[in-house]
């Protein structure tokens, strides 16, 4: 099983991006491929789908990202490619809310998702994700203060967080954020 790669992205279509590591070009399918930039070094994370008739690989710009996305596969009767489109914005806090909060009507919006998988969602996972939240606001209060005495909107903080290395020193993690601030 892979956890991430690290490579440079040659081919970009409409559902996936191929990295190239090492002479190899390895097929990801992503949310929103044309986020990303042909000859740009990437580290994606990956999930591996092993079947009887296929071997996919499924990539993620953070770590929360894909941690998500496995616990969202865990509902019953939400697969990888269901799953795989709500995370085509950066939403991740906003997906977090509407299961958290059991807003039916946010998840139904993402494709092949209707009532009965939302509610499915929400009864799986809710209450399970908070602590997940909760620790990521408090291991950047440092950082989303910082930036906050800088001039940036809650709102933009929230959304670069979850792309930011905790282990990074604050002075690290103010340039990387500033970095996607700025995009």
């Amino acid at each position: 099983m892979y956890s991430y790669i690290k490579g440079i992205i040659t081919i970009i279509e409409t559902s996936y991006i191929v990295v190239e590591n090492n002479g190899i070009g390895y097929m990801v399918f992503v949310s929103n491929p044309y986020s990303y930039k042909l000859n740009e070094e990437v580290t994606i994370y990956l999930y591996q789908q092993i079947r009887e008739d296929e071997n996919t690989l499924y990539g993620f710009k953070t770590k929360e990202d894909k941690e998500l996305f496995l616990k969202l596969i865990s509902v019953k009767g939400l697969g990888c490619k269901m799953a795989l489109p709500m995370f085509s914005g950066d939403n991740m806090s906003s997906i977090l809310n509407a299961i958290e909060e059991g807003n039916i009507n946010y998840l139904k919006k993402f494709p092949k998702i209707g009532d009965k998988v939302a509610r499915q969602i929400i009864l799986d996972l809710k209450g399970k994700l908070a602590s997940d939240q909760s620790n990521l606001k408090e291991d950047f209060s440092e950082l989303t203060e910082t930036l906050k005495s800088l001039g940036y909107k809650p709102n933009d903080i929230k959304k670069v967080l979850p792309q930011i290395d905790i282990s990074l020193s604050l002075e690290k993690q103010v340039k990387e954020a500033l970095k996607l601030l700025l995009k």
